[in-house]
C-alpha cells in the first residue's frame, strides 16, 4: 500500500553554505560575518605587502591565509589597489590612534615625550611587518604619487604638528635642547623603525633572533634613552 502524503518524511532544507552547525551562526568567510573577515583579509593583505610590495603581491595568495574566497575579498575590496590603500589605513589608522592621545594629554614636555615614544615604539613591536608595508612601495613610487600624499595629509601632518609644538614648549621651558624639528624628528623614527625593518638581516648576521621579547624590551629601553640623551637638557 503506499504511504500517504501525509505521512511521507519531510525533506530537509538543504543548510546554506554561509552556516555553521548552529543555525543562524555565520561562517567566517561570507558576508555573514563582515567585520571578521574584512578583519582577516587585512591581516593576511599586511603579511602579503610586506613580503612581496604591491607589485608582487597576490590577491589569491591573501584570500588563501585569510581563509576566505576570491569573491568575498572582492566584495570588501574592489581590487588590490584599494585593498593596499585599505592596508595603509589599517597601519598607520592604528599608529594615529596610539599616539594622538598622549600627544594631546596635558603632561609636561620631558614625561610626554618619553610617552610618545614608548607607545610608537610599542606599537611597531606589536606589529614589526608594518614598515616594510610601505617602504618599498613609496621608494618606488615617490614623493609625489597621490597615494602617498593622501597618508602624509591624513595621518604623517597631525602626528607632526603636534609633535612640533610638543618640541617648541619643551625647548621654551629649557626642558630640551634646541633642535630642528625637520632633523630631530625623521631622526626619531628612523630609530625606531629601522631596526624592525632590519631584523631579518640581523637575524642572519649575528644568529639572535632581534625580535624576541628579551630582544624587544632592551631594544626599547635603549632608544629611549638614546633620544633622551639627544634632546633633554
Amino acid at each position: 500500500m503506499k504511504t500517504s502524503a501525509a505521512r511521507r518524511r519531510p525533506v530537509r532544507p538543504r543548510r546554506s553554505a554561509g552556516l555553521t552547525a548552529r543555525p543562524g551562526t555565520a561562517r567566517l568567510g561570507t558576508r555573514g560575518q563582515p567585520e571578521e573577515s574584512r578583519a582577516a583579509i587585512l591581516k593576511a593583505a599586511v603579511a602579503e605587502f610586506a613580503e612581496h610590495g604591491i607589485a608582487g603581491a597576490r590577491t589569491d595568495a591573501i584570500a588563501r591565509a585569510a581563509h576566505v574566497n576570491k569573491a568575498l575579498l572582492y566584495y570588501y575590496f574592489k581590487d588590490k589597489d584599494a585593498l593596499y590603500d585599505a592596508a595603509l589605513d589599517h597601519v598607520f589608522g592604528g599608529l594615529r590612534t596610539r599616539v594622538m592621545p598622549v600627544l594631546e594629554s596635558e603632561l609636561p614636555p620631558r614625561q610626554k615625550m618619553l610617552e610618545y615614544l614608548g607607545a610608537y615604539f610599542d606599537y611597531i613591536a606589536t606589529n614589526p611587518r608594518f614598515p616594510r608595508v610601505v617602504q618599498t612601495e613609496w621608494m618606488r613610487s615617490g614623493v609625489g604619487a597621490a597615494r602617498m600624499q593622501r597618508v602624509a595629509k591624513e595621518y604623517f601632518r597631525p602626528i607632526f604638528e603636534k609633535l612640533v609644538s610638543l618640541l617648541q614648549q619643551g625647548i621654551e621651558a629649557e626642558e630640551f635642547r634646541p633642535v630642528n624639528p625637520m632633523d630631530f624628528l625623521p631622526s626619531v623614527a628612523a630609530v625606531i623603525v629601522f631596526y624592525f625593518s632590519a631584523a631579518p638581516v640581523m637575524k642572519a648576521l649575528m644568529k639572535v633572533d632581534p625580535l624576541s621579547p628579551e630582544r624587544i624590551r632592551e631594544r626599547r629601553a635603549f632608544v629611549l634613552d638614546f633620544i633622551s640623551a639627544a634632546l633633554f637638557r
